[in-house]
């Protein structure tokens, strides 16, 4: 498949135009996000975001750019709001005297009512879980209740990792759906 043939069947929503530009930019994109980042883990996770994003987004490319640049545009900005949110969180320390040494830090651990909001957003989030079909709920329950690799659930579907990843981002955006109705 051609790049340009690929890039307007994905904008039909055809899902072999999907795992075409993802098999085809997943490296460069992965790539990227690790000299960034310097951690496999961030680097694989904002891969996955990007592809999200402009799979969501894939009717505002413009043709005039190239399509991997665009990519990467997305994957910096991703990479950039997440620097944004971990400095912002971090800062929540106040210096309470003139001692530069001496700093209280804020105490973040959730409270009773916290924990109760926390328990009953889970048993929500479990039910809607379960609305989705069952090959997506049980990828959702591999990478995020019993924490697998990627390559460790490809392992146990017996099925390539490129399709664990993209079956794992539809199973977001479903479950995100989902979430929306209600």
């Amino acid at each position: 498949m051609e790049l340009k043939q690929a890039i307007e069947k994905a904008k039909q929503n055809n899902q072999m135009a999907f795992n075409f530009l993802l098999d085809t930019f997943w490296n460069d994109v992965y790539g990227f996000q690790l000299k960034r980042t310097e951690n496999e883990n961030d680097a694989e996770d904002i891969t996955i975001q990007t592809f999200s994003k402009a799979f969501d987004k894939i009717h505002t490319y413009n043709p005039d750019y190239e399509f991997k640049t665009w990519l990467f545009t997305i994957s910096k900005n991703i990479h950039i709001d997440l620097e944004r949110k971990r400095k912002s969180s971090i800062t929540n320390t106040t210096n309470k005297t003139d001692d530069p040494e001496y700093y209280d830090i804020i105490d973040e651990s959730p409270s009773v009512e916290d924990e109760l909001i926390i328990e009953q957003n889970l048993a929500k989030l479990l039910r809607d879980i379960k609305k989705l079909k069952p090959h997506y709920q049980e990828v959702i329950n591999l990478r995020y209740f019993q924490e697998l690799s990627y390559l460790e659930i490809s392992d146990q579907l017996k099925e390539p990792i490129n399709n664990v990843k993209v079956k794992l981002l539809r199973a977001k955006k479903l479950l995100a759906e989902i979430i929306k109705k209600k």
